[in-house]
């Protein structure tokens, strides 16, 4: 389940990337990253440091969607409400 979200994820990037029509070499030099992390990293390779993943971000305009990470935390806000009651 982890791998598919992780996969996902690269999935996501990798369109990211092919729709600002930017190949990989160019996103990997922007990003100070090789191209070989870049490909991992659109595979969803979970031992690809999350510095690396941000700097594709960064490089893709997309960095702010970093934030969105635990934004919606539903768990920790059902936990919240129980500790209210």
């Amino acid at each position: 389940k982890h791998q598919r979200l992780m996969e996902q994820v690269g999935e996501q990037l990798k369109l990211a990337r092919k729709r600002r029509k930017l190949t990989m070499n160019q996103v990997a030099e922007r990003a100070g990253i090789s191209r070989t992390t870049l490909f991992l990293i659109e595979k969803g390779d979970a031992a690809v440091a999350i510095g690396s993943y941000f700097n594709v971000l960064r490089t893709l305009g997309l960095a702010e969607d970093i934030l969105k990470l635990g934004a919606d935390d539903e768990f920790g806000q059902k936990l919240r409400d129980l500790e209210l009651l």
